[in-house]
């Protein structure tokens, strides 16, 4: 499947997980709550979450009605391939510092549920434009959604400035996952105690630091998975892994596939034709 739009009617308390090899869209109504790969969020206005392959979706307060889900593989529409155009990878998608969800107000979330009604259209017409007009919408609704993102962002910038702690983890993280995945290591960069540093970094960015030194790891495998042609044993040497095997079982635990079956569900980029 390349792109679908289809309906979520989860019931409230039954359970329900969703993993999946396509980029998704949610709308949400409001109220939910749901994890994203083991982190708690909820939502108090309409907002869209964004998922990208195999991160994993559980509700623990379901939609009261049912959601609108797009869906589409990276071969149908390339995030990376079009940053530039929408700025959407690294903003929507693909970002382990940002929630996934994008608080929207209702005028904006009606006119994509607009938008969506005509993919859905375009979807049955089955005519020789139908493909490039329903890329079109879709470029829409990712333009929509990372303006409001980016508006949420330098609105609550001046508050996320204040948490040094949090940004210097950041950068040191960026610097040197693919070296060093100890808790222990980065609250010495930061010249704090153990107990300090998971405090203080749980408390300005939302999660745990071995949360984010896992989710770091990942989210740099499942790049070079689906955009290089790296082999699995060079991927796993790149990220300063003992073996290929001990990586395999790594990315497993957290991905719920190994990264070879990863890779061919998901597929390889075009974009890696530029970095064979």
């Amino acid at each position: 499947m390349q792109f679908c739009v289809d309906t979520l009617n989860i019931q409230t308390n039954t359970p329900f997980s969703e993993d999946s090899a396509l980029y998704q869209i949610i709308l949400l109504p409001y109220p939910t709550a749901f994890t994203v790969d083991f982190t708690a969020y909820k939502n108090t206005s309409t907002s869209l979450l964004f998922l990208s392959p195999y991160q994993h979706l559980s509700w623990t307060i379901a939609p009261t009605t049912p959601a609108t889900r797009i869906l589409f593989h990276g071969d149908f529409y390339c995030i990376e391939f079009h940053k530039n155009e929408v700025a959407c990878n690294g903003l929507l998608f693909n970002n382990i510092y940002l929630q996934p969800a994008v608080p929207v107000d209702e005028n904006v979330y009606r006119e994509i549920e607009y938008i969506i009604r005509k993919m859905r259209a375009e979807e049955s017409a089955h005519s020789t434009f139908s493909e490039s007009v329903i890329k079109a919408y879709l470029q829409l609704i990712l333009a929509l959604a990372s303006k409001a993102k980016k508006q949420l962002i330098d609105l609550r910038w001046p508050a996320v400035t204040q948490g040094v702690e949090g940004m210097l983890f950041q950068h040191a993280l960026e610097e040197h996952f693919t070296t060093d995945r100890s808790t222990h290591f980065y609250a010495e960069k930061l010249n704090l105690s153990l107990s300090a540093f998971g405090r203080k970094i749980k408390r300005q960015l939302g999660k745990t630091p071995s949360s984010f030194i896992q989710e770091r790891v990942i989210l740099e495998s499942k790049k070079q998975l689906h955009l290089t042609y790296l082999s699995v044993k060079e991927i796993a040497a790149g990220l300063g892994f003992r073996d290929e095997h001990y990586f395999s079982r790594y990315f497993k635990k957290y991905v719920g596939v190994s990264p070879s079956t990863f890779r061919e569900q998901v597929g390889i980029s075009v974009v890696a034709q530029k970095n064979p």
